[in-house]
């Protein structure tokens, strides 16, 4: 006869701990790169928006006698929609020069700044990095 009670079925103590050594590892290296992307993908949003007042802001200076003189961000047409992550202001510095800014007030983005000027200047101002 077949003795099947000393057959056992199963994963050691010393398995189990290697899977969680790996599955650690594989975490330790996918969460910083998750939070980089996502924080990219909140900055997307004030690039786009800074786009969009840059547009916005060549119509107005083009259809101005005064150019930028006098552009404010509900003159200019320029609205947000839904919750941004950035809060957005402009400076009409005088006819010739402005200064659009998002500064980050939700998500991964808090305290980040973005600026774009006359010249379509747009730079990622404090430079942050989001590498936790």
């Amino acid at each position: 006869m077949f003795n099947k009670m000393n057959e056992n079925k199963g994963f050691t103590l010393i398995e189990l701990m290697i899977v969680v050594a790996i599955v650690g590892i594989l975490a330790a290296i996918a969460i910083p790169n998750f939070l980089n992307y996502q924080a990219k993908s909140q900055q997307a949003e004030a690039k786009a928006n800074l786009g969009a007042i840059y547009t916005n802001l060549t119509a107005y200076s083009a259809e101005s006698v005064n150019g930028y003189t006098g552009a404010g961000l509900a003159t200019i047409g320029f609205t947000t929609s839904g919750t941004p992550r950035y809060a957005y202001s402009l400076t009409a510095i005088n006819a010739t020069q402005f200064t659009a800014r998002a500064l980050g007030t939700g998500g991964r983005v808090i305290g980040d700044e973005w600026r774009i000027s006359q010249g379509r200047d747009l730079r990622d101002v404090d430079n942050t990095s989001f590498t936790n």
